[in-house]
């Protein structure tokens, strides 16, 4: 009777640190997936500046990226 309490136990540690492992590594990868792969760059803002019919200068580009990483 006392091994069965002992297994139950083992198992829910192993859940929770299983749970625990499977967090942190995903949130690591997710962060690596972000630095890797920006979601706005520059190439983005220029199509988008573009589709609203303005002609980007490079300078103006450069300010918007600088705006938006201060925002992060």
């Amino acid at each position: 009777m006392m091994q069965i309490w002992v297994a139950i136990i083992y198992i829910v540690i192993a859940l929770i640190a299983g749970g625990a492992l499977g967090f942190f590594l995903s949130q690591r990868y997710f962060k690596k997936y972000l630095r890797e792969n920006p979601p706005v760059n520059e190439q983005m803002i220029r199509a988008m500046m573009m589709q609203m019919g303005r002609k980007p200068s490079e300078k103006q580009v450069r300010q918007v990226m600088q705006s938006m990483n201060q925002a992060k």
